[in-house]
C-alpha cells in the first residue's frame, strides 16, 4: 500500500504542474490512473478499519455473552467478506501492465464467411463487456467480410484494469453451431483469434527506427463518414524486421492514424519481448511450451447443446446467450485463480 501512496503523490505533483493540460490525451491518461489509485488505496483502509472494528467487538464477547453484539458481528463479517470478494481481483492483478488499456485484436480464421461471422459475434461481446465495465472503446480498424462479418478488427479499450481484465481472452476460440449461411442447415465448427495486448506509448528500451517500417495509405472501408471514404487518411505500418502489420482508419487526419497505428505497433512489439522472455525461462525450467497461435482456450457450442466451455481452467456453463452478450467476468475470475 505504500508503493501506491507513493505513486498517487507522484502523479498528484505532475497533475499540479502549470502545462499539465497542454496534451489532453496525456492528461486524461494520469487522471484516470490517479483516480484508479485513490479507489484502491481507500478501499484498502476501509476494510483495514473494518477489521479493526471487528476484532474489538469480539473482545468484547470474550468478556460477557451478548446475542445483539454476536448478531452485530456476524453482519459485519458478511459486509467483510463481500466487500473483499467485490474487489478481490485487485490482489489478483499484480502484472506489470494489468493497470493499462487494452488493445483487442480479433483475426477470423479458415473457414470464409461462417469465420468471418464468428469473427464479429465476439467483437460485438467484448464490446458488450467492455459497455458493462463502464470502459470507453475505439474501433481504430476494421476489415469486413465479404458476405458478412469481419476479416479483422482491433479495439482499443480504455478503463482501468482492462488489460487485467482481458488478458484472459487471448487465444483461439472455437465455435459450433447450424450455419446460418447453410441452406442444407449443417453443423459447422469456426475459429477465430484473439489477441490482447497492453496499451504502452513510452518505453525506453523499444525504439522504432524510421527505416524498419513501411507505411501505406488507403481509402478507409466501413463506417467513418464521406470524408474518410474519399480520402487516403487509413494508415498501415509494417515492422520490416518481424513482419508486424497493424493498421488504423477511424481517424480523419492521416496524422492521427498513423500515431495510433504506431502506439499500437509499439506495444505489440513490447509484448512479444516479453513473450520471449518467459519462453527461455520456461525452457531453462523444462517447460513444454506451446504455439500461442494454436492454442485453442475456449469452446462456445451452440448444437446439439448449449455449453461455453474454457479448456484451460475447466469452467463451464450453459448461458450461452448471457456469455455471447458480454458477461464474461466468471470466466476471466476463473482465469485468474487458475493462473495464480
Amino acid at each position: 500500500m505504500a508503493k501506491k501512496e507513493k505513486e498517487i503523490q507522484n502523479l498528484e505533483k505532475k497533475t499540479a504542474q502549470p502545462d499539465f493540460w497542454k496534451d489532453r490525451d496525456k492528461a486524461k491518461e494520469i487522471t484516470q490512473k490517479l483516480d484508479s489509485l485513490r479507489e484502491q488505496v481507500n478501499l484498502w483502509n476501509k476494510l483495514d478499519s473494518q477489521v479493526d472494528e471487528l476484532l474489538e467487538l469480539a473482545k468484547l464477547t470474550e468478556k460477557e455473552e451478548d446475542k445483539e453484539l454476536e448478531k452485530e458481528i456476524k453482519q459485519k463479517f458478511r459486509t467483510l467478506n463481500k466487500d473483499f470478494a467485490q474487489h478481490e481481483f485487485e490482489v489478483l492483478m499484480a502484472g506489470k501492465y494489468d493497470q493499462n488499456n487494452a488493445i483487442i485484436m480479433i483475426h477470423a480464421g479458415t473457414g470464409g464467411t461462417e469465420a468471418q461471422d464468428w469473427a464479429e459475434i465476439l467483437l460485438r461481446m467484448y464490446l458488450r463487456y467492455c459497455e458493462k465495465k463502464g470502459w470507453q472503446t475505439n474501433i481504430v480498424a476494421k476489415t469486413q467480410g465479404q458476405e458478412a462479418g469481419i476479416k479483422s478488427a482491433t479495439v482499443k479499450v480504455s478503463g482501468p484494469y482492462s488489460y487485467g481484465y482481458l488478458k484472459s481472452e487471448a487465444g483461439i476460440h472455437r465455435l459450433v453451431r447450424i450455419s446460418p449461411f447453410d441452406a442444407e442447415h449443417m453443423r459447422h465448427t469456426s475459429f477465430a483469434l484473439v489477441e490482447v495486448i497492453p496499451e504502452i506509448k513510452e518505453e525506453a528500451e523499444i525504439e522504432i527506427k524510421p527505416e524498419d517500417i513501411k507505411v501505406d495509405t488507403f481509402r478507409a472501408s466501413g463506417a467513418g463518414g464521406q470524408y474518410v471514404q474519399k480520402t487516403s487518411s487509413a494508415v498501415r505500418i509494417t515492422h520490416l524486421p518481424t513482419k508486424i502489420v497493424v493498421s488504423c482508419q477511424n481517424e480523419r487526419s492521416q496524422f492521427q492514424n498513423k500515431q495510433t497505428a504506431l502506439d499500437i505497433l509499439r506495444s505489440k512489439l513490447i509484448e512479444r519481448k516479453l513473450r520471449k522472455e518467459e519462453e527461455k525461462k520456461m525452457k531453462l525450467r523444462g517447460e513444454h511450451i506451446e504455439a500461442s497461435w494454436g492454442n485453442q482456450i475456449r469452446s462456445y457450442v451452440l448444437h446439439p447443446y448449449h455449453m461455453v466451455k474454457d479448456l484451460r481452467t475447466e469452467y463451464e456453463t450453459s448461458d450461452t446467450e448471457a456469455i455471447l452478450d458480454g458477461k464474461l467476468d466468471e470466466f476471466i475470475e476463473a482465469y485468474l485463480k487458475w493462473k495464480k
